[in-house]
């Protein structure tokens, strides 16, 4: 794979020395595996190769890997983790531990632990005393990943598109460019995200760093909230249900009209109708046509 495509990545992380399944994402895996967590969703990663954000060993299985091919890549501590340091293990009375932690009956063997603003893990614990190990979980670990590259991202609106679910959980982006400015409407669940104010700023670079333009990179970078009316989704049930949506339907549209339910034909016919740009994906078609009748 060449430095910088942005790949999804279907991968299984193995305890190299007994075998135990550390990570998946693939559901089957984990239901053989007695591993699977009801609630999560499992999907592919999404990564940029070369991009140095995942360990080095895995990094350099990817730039080699072909997309659809099935790899098994065994990978020494000194190309994952790191070996284990021993400066970075501490032992303390289980008094201080205990002050330290919010719940003491929830600590077990394992547990993360917060230790004068140092994160680590407990490793030991018997008569009196407490060990801290502040070295990564897996250091000093060899580790086996199988893997397979699902899909390689083409395209600047998809490759935008993947790294924005990617790095926020969210769904449902419109995604355009207009020469080399890239605008970006945010997903409606995103709006209530009292974390998207600081994600903002990361994924500019994320995108920056990883997207193509005709410049040297992307140009300004625009976030575009829409806030939809009240009711917005909610089935009108004074509406008439007799008023048909095919392309010669009567254009008189009442306001606070759920547009979500149009297809994006029929958002693009009135858009049309209406003299505007037609182009991007159907939360665009939306923002735009809800600008023009507000106007």
């Amino acid at each position: 794979m060449e430095e910088g495509t942005i790949v999804h990545v279907d991968y299984e992380l193995y305890n190299g020395e007994n075998g135990d399944l550390i990570e998946t994402t693939r559901e089957d895996i984990a239901k053989q595996h007695e591993t699977h967590q009801e609630g999560r969703t499992y999907s592919p990663m999404v990564c940029v190769v070369g991009s140095g954000n995942l360990i080095p060993g895995f990094e350099a299985a990817l730039a080699d890997a072909k997309a659809n091919k099935e790899i098994e890549v065994v990978i020494e501590p000194a190309d994952a983790y790191g070996e284990k340091d021993p400066q970075q293990i501490e032992t303390i009375s289980i008094d201080k531990l205990v002050r330290a932690v919010q719940d003491p009956n929830s600590l077990y063997i394992g547990a993360p632990v917060n230790i004068g603003g140092r994160q680590g893990y407990l490793s030991y614990l018997a008569a009196g005393r407490a060990r801290i190990d502040y070295n990564h979980p897996m250091a000093g670990k060899t580790l086996k990943y199988s893997f397979k590259i699902v899909k390689v991202v083409e395209g600047k609106e998809e490759q935008v598109t993947a790294l924005l679910e990617s790095n926020t959980g969210h769904s449902d982006f419109g995604v355009t460019f207009d020469g080399d400015d890239l605008n970006i409407v945010l997903p409606q669940t995103m709006l209530f995200d009292t974390n998207a104010a600081m994600m903002k700023f990361r994924l500019v670079t994320v995108i920056r760093d990883a997207v193509e333009c005709d410049a040297v990179e992307c140009g300004k970078v625009s976030f575009i909230e829409v806030h939809e009316p009240r009711g917005f989704g909610v089935d009108d049930h004074d509406h008439d249900h007799d008023h048909d949506h095919d392309h010669d339907h009567d254009h008189d549209h009442g306001e606070g009209e759920d547009l979500s339910k149009l297809s994006v034909a029929d958002l693009k016919e009135r858009l049309k109708a209406a003299g505007l740009p037609v182009g991007g994906k159907k939360a665009d078609l939306i923002a735009r046509l809800s600008s023009s009748e507000e106007e």
